[in-house]
C-alpha cells in the first residue's frame, strides 16, 4: 500500500548545492593541504574552535546554533563559550585579530555570513583559520532553498570536522528507527525518519501495525523493518520515494532481522522454523533466495562486512549467544566472542575495522567494539538496559538505545567508539531501533 507520509524524495547534494564554491584560502603561513591537527584515536585533546556568529543569521532555525550544537557533539572538536570571545567580528571575509584569540586558548576560528540569494534562496559561507599559523585553512559557501539552511550547517560540520581530523564527516546524515509513544501496555511503535542530530522526524507508518528492527539501504531509498501487520510478522521492505511496502519473499515462517548489502542489492533475514532459525540472503531484483546457515541453533542478526565478502552474525549453536563471522556465500562460521557474557546484535562499522555488538553480562547490558577476528575488544558504554548499536558514516561514532525500565520507555544515544562521550539524541517521543544511513549525497 501507499502512504501520502511516505514521499520523501531525498535531495542530493548536487542539487541541492547548486551554487557551492571553495573560498580562496590564504596560503600565509599555512599548514600543507591534508595536515591533521588532531587524530581521532583513543588518545587524543579535544582541538578549541571559536564558531563566532554569522552575520545575518537571525530567526528560528539558525545555521550557527545547529553548527555549534554538531560540533560540540563531535567529540574530538570543542566550541568555546561565546561569552569568552575577545572580539566581535564585524567583517567576516576580513582576517580575526588572531592574536586576541589566542588569550581565551582559541586554535581555530570560524567566521561566517549567511545572506539572501535569488528566488528567496539564502546564500551561506564560512572561513576556517588556524590561530597558530594565522593562515585560512578552509573555505566554502553554499547556495541553496531556505528551508535547507538545517543541511547547509551540517555541511559545515562536516567541513569543519574534516579538515581538523582528517576523517570523513557525518552529520549530514540520516537515522531510521522506531518512534514509541502510549503506555507500555499499549505501546504504539511508528517507523520514523530523522537527522542525525534529532531534527526533521518524519513518520514513515502510522502505528496501525507493530514494527521493529528497521534498516537503512546504503542507497537512502530505501528501509527494511519487521512488520507486524495482520498478525503475519514479515520483512519488508518501504520504498521513501513512492512509498510502496513489499513483504519479502514467499516465506512460511516468521522473517526477521533485516540488513541490506553494500550494494543495496540483497537483503540478509532470519526466517524462524519452530525454536530454531536461519540466515537468508534475497536478491531483491530477481527475488531468488539463498539459505546460508542450517542449524538446530537460532542464528540471526547477520551483517554484511562493508566489501560484501563476509557475514557477522548471533547464534546460540554453541550453548549461548555469541558472534560468529563467516563467508557471504554461507558455510563454516568462526567464533569471535570469548568475553564473559552473551553478544548479541553485531554489526560491521564502514570502515571495515570493527564490530559493534551488545554484550549482556549479568544484569547490565553493554555497547562495545570489537576488531573481526575478535580481539580488541572494549565496552564503551554499560548499563540497564542499553541494546542496538548502529555505526555513523565515518566508524567513528555509534548510536544505540537505553531503555531503563519501569512505566517509562526507550531513548536514542550517540557515543564515541572510545567512550569519551555520550549524548543523548533528542527525539519527540520515546525511541528505539536506530539505523544510521550512509552520507547524504
Amino acid at each position: 500500500m501507499k502512504d501520502p507520509m511516505t514521499f520523501l524524495r531525498p535531495v542530493s547534494r548536487r542539487a541541492f548545492l547548486s551554487g557551492a564554491a571553495a573560498l580562496a584560502a590564504s596560503s600565509s603561513g599555512a599548514l600543507a593541504t591534508g595536515d591533521v591537527y588532531v587524530h581521532a584515536g583513543s588518545n587524543f585533546t579535544p582541538v578549541t574552535i571559536a564558531v563566532t556568529p554569522l552575520a545575518g543569521d537571525v530567526g528560528e532555525g539558525r545555521i550557527g546554533a545547529v553548527l555549534v550544537n554538531d560540533l560540540s557533539r563531535s567529540v574530538f572538536l570543542s566550541p568555546l563559550n561565546p561569552q569568552n570571545f575577545p572580539e566581535a567580528i564585524t567583517n567576516p571575509d576580513a582576517k580575526p585579530n588572531l592574536d586576541a584569540w589566542k588569550t581565551i586558548n582559541a586554535q581555530f576560528v570560524l567566521t561566517g555570513r549567511v545572506g539572501r540569494a535569488e528566488g528567496g534562496r539564502i546564500s551561506a559561507q564560512f572561513r576556517l583559520w588556524d590561530v597558530l599559523s594565522g593562515a585560512q585553512v578552509a573555505g566554502q559557501q553554499y547556495t541553496t532553498d531556505a528551508a535547507n539552511s538545517r543541511r547547509v550547517a551540517h555541511l559545515i560540520a562536516d567541513a569543519v570536522f574534516s579538515r581538523i581530523t582528517g576523517e570523513t564527516g557525518f552529520f549530514d546524515s540520516r537515522v531510521a528507527f522506531v518512534d514509541e509513544t502510549n503506555s507500555k501496555a499499549n505501546r504504539r511503535k511508528r517507523l520514523a525518519l530523522m537527522d542525525m542530530d534529532g531534527a526533521n522526524v518524519k513518520y514513515l507508518t502510522q502505528g496501525d501495525n507493530l514494527v521493529v528492527a528497521p534498516s537503512f539501504s546504503p542507497n537512502q531509498q530505501q528501509v527494511a523493518y519487521m512488520s507486524f501487520a495482520n498478525g503475519d510478522p514479515k520483512v519488508t521492505v518501504l520504498d521513501l520515494e513512492s512509498g510502496q511496502r513489499t513483504p519479502v519473499g514467499q516465506f512460511s515462517g516468521m522473517t526477521f532481522s533485516p540488513r541490506f548489502s553494500p550494494d543495496g542489492r540483497k537483503l540478509l533475514l532470519s526466517l524462524s522454523g519452530g525454536s530454531t532459525s536461519n540466515i537468508y540472503v534475497m536478491d531483491l531484483g530477481s527475488r531468488s533466495q539463498t539459505q546460508l546457515t542450517d542449524t538446530n541453533a537460532i542464528d540471526t542478526s547477520p551483517c554484511f562486512s562493508p566489501d560484501g565478502s563476509q557475514i557477522v552474525f548471533e547464534s546460540d549453536r554453541g550453548g549461548t549467544q555469541q558472534i560468529y563471522v563467516m563467508g557471504a556465500g554461507g558455510g563454516g562460521a568462526k567464533r569471535i566472542s570469548f568475553g564473559s557474557g552473551r553478544y548479541s546484535t553485531p554489526v560491521w562499522s564502514p570502515k571495515g575495522d570493527l564490530i559493534a555488538f551488545t554484550r549482556q553480562k549479568d544484569s547490565l547490558f553493554g555497547i562495545g567494539v570489537m576488531k573481526p577476528d575478535g580481539s580488541g575488544e572494549r565496552i564503551i558504554t554499560e548499563g540497564y538496559h542499553n541494546e542496538g548499536p548502529t555505526f555513523s558514516p565515518n566508524g567513528l561514532f555509534v548510536m544505540f538505545f537505553r531503555d531503563p525500565g519501569g512505566e517509562s520507555g526507550a531513548k536514542i544515544y550517540m557515543a564515541d567508539i572510545f567512550g569519551h562521550g555520550e549524548f543523548v539524541v533528542p527525539t519527540p517521543s520515546y525511541a528505539s531501533d536506530p539505523s544510521w544511513g550512509p552520507l547524504l549525497k
